[in-house]
């Protein structure tokens, strides 16, 4: 362990860390973490019962607050904000974490999907920033770990809805890391590659024509290729915010996508293109 790691975890202890979609994945994976070093929480989720079984498994030895909320919700998020202040006395770590996922060409995509994932993939994380910002600048530190994906750095077919939304939350924590250059608030951009969650299962699908994968054909594609725990991903990530990064690249799999893009950044999507009808020539052959 780095000296810088040792620091933060003792700078930590005894703060306050917000994480929205804490009711499973990398979020109940990051509140785990976070507790084992001494730090208070509020946890939010959609889910209550969710909720209720990630603060079953924490340690006794912090404060944590449960909140029900729904992140696409403007007003619900400033109460939220509100409530943790005044249930906590500060605020250090906002986590904006919580994401679903929609998969279906743009053409047969139902709108309402679209606009479900973008009210809580984007919209959530700049309600989460805004409501927040101003309880962070009270504190002695803060950080703002916003989650995009590996999908906000390339594009795939059926994706557009996922990709709209992880690029332009890419676009708005790159930014407000030089709005905040200046204060002593720190940003980062977490970008997971293929992480053991329930994304897909839980996603909304709408298939393009009758040849086209399943739901369960994706969910057996997801489980193949997601080569990380959410504990070895929340690792990663408290990891790349002790150090300050402001790109938390998470799994050799966004490793090597990210480094892809930057050699070849059209030619990537050829190369993409045939390696997925490579693939599905093979799985015709079986």
């Amino acid at each position: 362990m780095s000296s810088k790691d040792l620091q933060w975890q003792q700078q930590v202890n005894g703060a306050v860390a917000v994480i929205t979609g804490a009711g499973s994945g990398m979020g109940r994976a990051l509140a785990r973490q976070l507790a084992g070093y001494g730090c208070n929480l509020a946890l939010a989720d959609i889910n209550a019962d969710a909720l209720a079984e990630t603060a079953s498994e924490l340690s006794s030895h912090v404060t944590c607050t449960l909140h029900q909320l729904d992140v696409a919700d403007r007003e619900a998020v400033e109460y939220f904000a509100s409530e943790v202040a005044a249930r906590h006395g500060k605020i250090n770590l906002l986590f904006n974490n919580a994401g679903v996922a929609a998969s279906g060409n743009l053409e047969v995509l139902p709108l309402e999907d679209f606009e479900w994932l973008m009210g809580i993939n984007f919209w959530g994380v700049v309600y989460g920033c805004r409501a927040f910002l101003p309880y962070l600048r009270q504190a002695n530190w803060g950080h703002i770990v916003n989650t995009s994906s590996v999908f906000g750095l390339i594009s795939v077919p059926t994706q557009s809805a996922y990709h709209a939304a992880k690029f332009a939350v890419k676009g708005l924590t790159d930014s407000l890391a030089q709005e905040l250059a200046d204060s002593h608030i720190k940003v980062s951009c977490v970008m997971p590659g293929g992480v053991k969650t329930n994304i897909v299962r839980s996603s909304r699908f709408v298939a393009s024509d009758n040849l086209s994968p399943t739901k369960e054909d994706l969910i057996s594609s997801f489980d193949t290729l997601a080569n990380l725990t959410a504990d070895q991903a929340a690792a990663q990530i408290l990891r790349g915010v002790a150090r300050g990064r402001l790109r938390i690249l998470v799994g050799r799999d966004a490793q090597f996508l990210a480094a892809a893009v930057r050699l070849l950044p059209v030619s990537y999507i050829r190369i993409l293109g045939w390696m997925q009808k490579r693939g599905e020539k093979q799985m015709g052959d079986i």
